[in-house]
């Protein structure tokens, strides 16, 4: 790697780095340049163990001994090294996890790839909150899911908050986009895939009622903060199924609905199991 020390943000080679906060900034650069942000060592070290290729690194002159180690396979890879008054400047925030790498996107894997051998996948359907987006992967990679698919619609997973929420498990777990419902359907239930909309809907299933018989392949779709799935995905579901709820709550933020549904498949599939955890 190539240490560059940078006192300045008038760099044209920092572009990749440039107001990472600007989100209409970054839906420009970094899907349609062919990057996506890595941020925090353990995020870059994820991303590189996922074989995903880096184009240039940024980190606060403090933690350049952390993320040292992880870059010496790159050796004329540009890591740019500034102070925090150089960093904020350029990014538009505090960098507080120290370091963050532009990093090559790789390919989505076709649909029929992503499926093969997996039991357990959720579908995304339009959903704009990154957030949301990136803790129903981190709750897909704990509870044991094999597979995330989103549809045209939902926002980027590799969009840097998207990434962090998700402790960089979206690198690790299976994913891809899929097409439209008439086309995506079919092609689930061509590999074995029940289809269930997580929703609620006079006909709908418990979720117990529906884990205590879940068939060997279960695609789990949930929909959009507040209008929740499209009435074309209630239509085209193999079966509806809702999470009781309490104290006049008609829903769960939609990775809470995620993660709850997975441990209840997961316990169906694999077993009951006593281990517990946490990753603060």
């Amino acid at each position: 790697m190539r240490i560059i020390p940078i006192d300045t943000v008038d760099v044209p080679e920092l572009a990749d780095f440039t107001r990472l906060t600007d989100v209409a900034l970054r839906r420009a650069l970094e899907p349609a340049g062919g990057l996506y942000l890595a941020e925090s060592t353990k995020v870059i070290r994820r991303a590189l163990e996922a074989g995903h290729v880096p184009r240039s690194v940024l980190v606060h002159e403090n933690r350049l001994a952390d993320i040292e180690p992880l870059l010496t396979g790159f050796p004329s890879l540009p890591v740019y090294v500034g102070g925090e008054d150089v960093l904020r400047s350029l990014t538009g925030f505090h960098l507080h996890r120290g370091a963050i790498a532009a990093m090559h996107r790789p390919p989505l894997p076709a649909l029929e790839h992503v499926l093969a051998g997996a039991r357990r996948v959720v579908i995304l359907e339009d959903i704009v909150d990154h957030t949301n987006v990136g803790a129903a992967f981190r709750a897909v990679a704990g509870l044991g899911a094999d597979a995330v698919l989103v549809t045209p619609r939902c926002a980027d997973p590799l969009y840097r908050r998207s990434v962090r929420v998700s402790m960089g498990t979206v690198l690790q777990v299976p994913w891809t986009r899929i097409g439209e419902w008439s086309d995506a359907a079919p092609r689930l239930r061509d590999h074995g895939f029940h289809l269930a909309a997580l929703a609620l809907a006079q006909d709908a299933v418990t979720l117990d009622a529906f884990a205590a018989r879940a068939p060997e392949r279960v695609a789990i779709a949930m929909g959009a903060e507040g209008d929740g799935l499209s009435r074309r995905a209630l239509a085209i579901a193999d079966t509806v199924v809702t999470i009781p709820m309490s104290h006049g709550v008609d829903s769960l933020n939609v990775a809470a609905a995620a993660a709850v549904a997975l441990y209840a498949l997961r316990v169906r599939a694999a077993g009951s199991t006593n281990r517990t955890g946490s990753d603060t």
